[in-house]
């Protein structure tokens, strides 16, 4: 199966992946790894991606597209993907349908961790003072918090047409958002 997580910075996307991943056997594609790894590896595309990053640019939807259709297209991951940072908007999620349908393969469900400004707030004030993350301070999370509803509504909208959709109380606590997510995929394992 084939998940898609949605959520603001700090709603937590990152841990319920990883639950995701362990328990049901899944491969965690996110987007900033990928492009992380082509940089570490010293690739041409790297390069081209420093580059873009330094001159304070969004990496293009194509390179992005190229990097998520290599790990597609790889045997290894097939319908065994959980999406996470990806698709950010409306192109992006029909470019990854039309991607999976080229490798035989859909998405099953989305799940949208749903969170209040102010829990992502507390959490990312946390996250700064255990992980010491550079990209964790009060104005840059409101920003980009704001910066994800806009963009991420007609992505959620899209998926909502699709049924595909499932909310989850991301204002829980962490195990009671595992609970919630596990029943989710069970039920839609149920029916595969």
């Amino acid at each position: 199966m084939n998940i898609v997580i949605f959520g603001p910075p700090g709603a937590g996307k990152g841990t319920q992946s990883k639950f995701i991943v362990k328990k049901f056997n899944l491969y965690q594609l996110s987007t900033g790894d990928l492009l992380r790894s082509e940089i570490k590896n010293k690739t041409q595309l790297g390069f081209e991606i420093i580059s873009i990053m330094n001159s304070g640019e969004l990496v293009s939807d194509k390179i992005v597209n190229n990097l998520i259709e290599k790990f597609v297209s790889n045997e290894l991951y097939t319908n065994k993907i959980i999406f996470d940072g990806y698709p950010r908007t409306l192109v992006q999620a029909k470019n990854l349908d039309d991607l999976l349908k080229k490798y035989k393969q859909k998405i099953d469900i989305v799940l949208k961790l749903s969170v209040s400004l102010k829990t992502v707030m507390k959490r990312i004030l946390e996250r700064q003072f255990q992980e010491k993350r550079s990209d964790d301070n009060e104005e840059t999370a409101i920003k980009r918090f704001k910066n994800y509803e806009k963009s991420s509504e007609p992505v959620i909208d899209y998926y909502k047409k699709s049924n595909l959709l499932k909310v989850v109380n991301g204002e829980a606590g962490i195990s009671e958002i595992n609970s919630e997510i596990s029943g989710l995929i069970n039920a839609i394992k149920g029916w595969l």
